[in-house]
């Protein structure tokens, strides 16, 4: 080699060896970075963690456990559906046929018991009525016949024949009059109604008038100005909304686990929440769901509960068994990926693991991987450390 090109050379190495070194394809092992074993440099970067200092960890609220076995209380989801209390609601129909004249409530009304709802004109009304106000007439001519033929049968005028023909007479008025009467009350009219109708006026005879049973709200309305409505038609139908029924399917494998007086969690899809007893559990199993009734009588004074929403409900059932580890739910957060995690305390600072869920209760989750026996992990604050790593995300905040 000749001396020119031994000298290039030598410059070129006193270049290059810098850059080798700072690129980390030389120098001494010693002046590398401290990497764990089994991992390499690039991926002990990219690790998340959230450091914080006492003070931090105190403002946030932190609170840490120790991973390890424990005693699960078994459950069990049931679907179920919130239903109109059927104790509560009435298809609320005329007991004549007619033409509509007036409609007063509509869909959604709140109505009281006893409020006028509609009204009707009834040619069948107006006979009914009419049937009585004659059978009454009669029954007056046939009660002063009988008390005339009566006095004179005993002051030996009139003969016992013409006496006896007006008990009978009298007797027959009042069987009409009495049926007459039983049929307006069949109708719906009270007593007192009844009593009023020979001061009545004329126009009035043909009226009906479609009342609210109780008190409660519309739910539904089949009736319009004008039209002919036929005698036991449901027109409205009123509800009382105070409470209504939860409806839970039970399946025939938590049959033997579910029972009236237990309570059970019971959620809806808009996130309402209760705990609540169940109040009736059906002995039979339907033949086509396969399934038996388990029914909640719920408050609903303040319309949490709207019929037609479908809602889950968690039953504990008695069995309780071991798992190898056991934490709150509290501890497993739900990253924006989807991924469930556990904040588990390190020598760098809180990192979140990703977590195998199993079976759970009201309170508490089995962890089928993602945390071992023996590690510390955030059992109170975990939301909080999510949060320090949305900050980080940014460039901000306490995570390196």
């Amino acid at each position: 080699m000749k001396r020119n090109d031994l000298t290039q050379l030598l410059a070129a190495g006193l270049w290059l060896a810098p850059l080798l070194i700072a690129l980390g394809c030389g120098g001494d092992a010693a002046e590398r970075p401290n990497v764990p074993a089994g991992e390499s440099l690039e991926t002990h970067e990219e690790e998340l963690v959230v450091q914080l200092d006492d003070a931090e960890i105190a403002q946030f609220g932190i609170e840490t456990a120790v991973a390890g076995p424990g005693r699960l209380a078994v459950t069990t989801e049931l679907p179920g559906e919130v239903q109109v209390n059927g104790d509560r609601m009435a298809h609320v129909a005329p007991r004549v046929g007619g033409v509509v004249r007036e409609v007063l409530a509509s869909l959604g009304d709140e109505v009281r018991a006893g409020q006028l709802m509609a009204v009707l004109e009834s040619r069948e009304l107006a006979d009914a009525k009419a049937a009585f106000l004659a059978a009454n007439e009669r029954l007056g001519l046939a009660q002063a016949t009988f008390e005339r033929e009566e006095h004179l049968w005993r002051d030996r005028i009139s003969s016992e024949q013409d006496y006896l023909d007006a008990r009978n007479g009298l007797a027959e008025a009042r069987i009409t009059f009495r049926a007459a009467e039983q049929k307006l009350h069949a109708l719906g009219f009270s007593q007192e109604e009844v009593g009023g109708l020979s001061e009545q006026h004329d126009a009035d005879l043909t009226l009906y008038r479609v009342t609210a049973p109780f008190g409660g709200t519309v739910i539904q309305r089949h009736i319009t100005l004008g039209e002919t409505v036929s005698a036991a038609e449901p027109v409205f139908t009123v509800a009382d909304l105070s409470t209504v029924w939860i409806d839970l399917s039970v399946y025939q494998k938590d049959i033997g686990a579910v029972r009236a007086g237990q309570s059970v969690r019971v959620t809806t899809a808009h996130g309402d929440e209760a705990e609540l007893p169940i109040d009736f559990v059906q002995p039979l199993v339907g033949e086509e769901t396969r399934t038996a009734l388990a029914r909640i009588v719920a408050d609903n004074a303040q319309g949490v509960w709207h019929p037609g929403c479908f809602v889950t409900a968690r039953v504990a059932t008695s069995i309780t068994e071991g798992v190898p580890v056991l934490a709150p739910l509290s501890a497993v957060i739900r990253m924006e990926d989807g991924e469930d995690v556990v904040f588990v305390e390190t020598e760098h600072g809180f990192e979140p693991r990703g977590v195998g869920l199993g079976r759970r209760s009201r309170e508490q989750v089995e962890i089928l991987a993602g945390l071992e026996p023996g590690q510390r992990y955030v059992v109170r604050g975990g939301f909080s450390l999510k949060a320090e790593l949305g900050k980080e995300a940014f460039g901000d905040g306490h995570g390196h």
